[in-house]
Formats: C-alpha cells, structure tokens, sequence
C-alpha cells in the first residue's frame, strides 16, 4: 500500500513540475527570447544533473564518437524544441503547447511507418494515428478567421516533431549505459553550445524584469534538471509503465495551470480537440495482450517507452 502510495507520489511530482513548465515558459518571455530562454534554461539544467552526477560518482563521456552523436541529440532533443516551444508559446496559451508536447507519440509513430520500422502496427494504433492529427486541427482550426494556426502553432507542433526524431536517434545511437545523470549532463552542455551559436541571430535583446529570471531558474534547475532525476528514479523503481503515465498527466497540468494562473480560455473546441489528441496519444500505444503461455511472451520483454 505504502509502495503505490510513494509511486503517485512521484508520479505527481514529476506530473507538476514537468506540466508547469509551459507555464514558466510563457512568463520567461516576459524578458527573455527564445533563443535567450534556451541558453539560461540549458546551462541550468546542465549544471543541476552535473551536481548530481557528480554526486552518484559519474564521469562524462570521454570518447569523441558519443560526443559527436550528442551533438546530433542536444539539437533535436533540446536544443531546437525548446527554441520552438519558445516560439510557439509567444502566440499560443501555454495549455495548448501542453497538448502539443503530447503529440510526440504521434511523430514516433508516423515516422516508424514512413521508414519501415514500425512493425506493431495494428487497427487501434493506425486510428489513433489519424484521430490525433484530427484532434490537432481541430485545436486550430484554420478554417476560423480567429482559429490558431499560426507560425506559433506550426512551431509547437515541430516541436513534437524533433522529440521524436530525438528519441529515435537516442535509443540507437546513446544508451545511458550505467551513466545515465552523466551522459544527460553532457547533452544539456553540447545543447548550451549550440544555442550560444545562434546567440548573434537573436535579434531581440533580454529585458530582464524578476518574473522571467525566476521562471526560466525554476524551468532550467526543476523542470530540466530535476525532473529528469525524479523520471529516471521512477523507471528504476516502478518501471516505464508508471513513467509512462506522466505524459498523460502533462496536458491536464498545463492546461490548468494556464487557465487557473494566466487567465488562458478555454473554449469546447478547444477542450475536445485536447480530449481527441489524449485519446489518440492512448491508442497509439495499446498493445494487444499476449496470452501467457504464447512463446512470443517470454521473447519480447517490455515495450520500449515512446
């Protein structure tokens, strides 16, 4: 009882701090741009996972291979979203970029069939394919003169976009290898040195003002840093089911966090297209049960987490 306890514990946690931080986005941009907010956000983040990797005794990567496929991860996986998301949520409300951020099982899964990959592929998961864009449309709906297809909402969805090319790559390319709090450290710092790179691009300059330093401190230390700490603790000790779960919670916080803290509206076509994507999101990744006494039972172990 204790141990189901501690794991909703966790998984609220893990829930709030990584839903609310579409809300410390929107109030980072108060002073800072995106491409300001991605620097700050994962210099942070990169000096919290060092403190701790540091603390549980590991070492950077010290071959130059890892650390060129870092480069290719901290674009796709940091990086870029982050600047996108920053994009995205100048124009739309931070509850929207929640639900958007869900869609990156979507992108896995379109990606899997367009290469060949995808060989789960049934009934249940092809609908939720096409019911999770259906669901995006109509969140946007670009037919309405004051629908919210926009450069914003084009940048949130390749946002989910490039998370899945990212974990695609990354499960390839870089598996943590006893190192996991290092090698996360070493992508957030690869990640710092790209962004830095688009630094003389950015042609709006950082108007600081409190709300944005203290927003980007907490979305760099707790919702970068931290939360990939409280994840990687919950696999170890619930499994990627539990982990899991937590991306279901995400649009909810966000989009109530927006709503209760920003004053976010929130219309019934808006509220159904986010209830169709969350519904798409679950289908795209039901897996028939195998009986147990199937062969293929003992063969295929867990399902690798999107």
């Amino acid at each position: 009882m204790n141990g189901g306890r501690g794991a909703s514990v966790r998984i609220a946690v893990l829930a709030l701090l990584w839903g609310s931080g579409f809300l410390w986005i929107k109030l980072a941009l108060t002073g800072l741009s995106p491409v300001h907010l991605t620097l700050v956000r994962c210099a942070l983040g990169a000096l919290t996972l060092l403190a701790m990797a540091f603390a549980a005794r590991q070492r950077l990567p010290r071959d130059g291979r890892t650390w060129a496929r870092l480069i290719v991860a901290a674009f796709f996986c940091n990086a870029l979203p982050f600047a996108l998301f920053g994009i995205g949520e100048r124009t739309v409300d931070s509850g929207v970029a929640g639900v958007m951020n869900a869609t990156t099982p979507l992108w896995s899964l379109l990606i899997g069939v367009a290469l060949g990959t995808e060989r789960r592929l049934n009934p249940a998961r092809l609908l939720g394919l096409g019911l999770g864009f259906a669901g995006i449309v109509v969140i946007f709906a670009p037919w309405h003169q004051s629908g919210l297809l926009s450069t914003g909402a084009l940048a949130l969805l390749g946002a989910g976009l490039s998370y899945a090319i990212a974990f695609a790559y990354m499960a390839r390319k870089l598996p943590p290898d006893g190192a996991p709090l290092a090698l996360s450290a070493a992508q957030l710092m690869t990640a710092t040195a790209l962004t830095a790179l688009a630094l003389p691009v950015s042609s709006a300059a950082p108007h600081l003002t409190l709300t944005a330093v203290v927003a980007v401190t907490i979305l760099g230390v707790f919702g970068t840093g931290i939360t990939f700490y409280l994840n990687y603790r919950l696999i170890a000790d619930e499994g990627p089911t539990a982990a899991a779960t937590v991306g279901y919670l995400l649009p909810v916080v966000s989009v109530a966090l927006g709503a209760l803290f920003l004053g976010e509206p929130l219309t019934p076509r808006v509220v159904g297209g986010m209830a169709v994507v969350l519904v798409a999101v679950g289908l795209t990744r039901w897996q028939p049960q195998v009986p147990a006494n199937c062969p293929a039972s003992s063969a295929g172990g867990l399902a690798t987490p999107k």
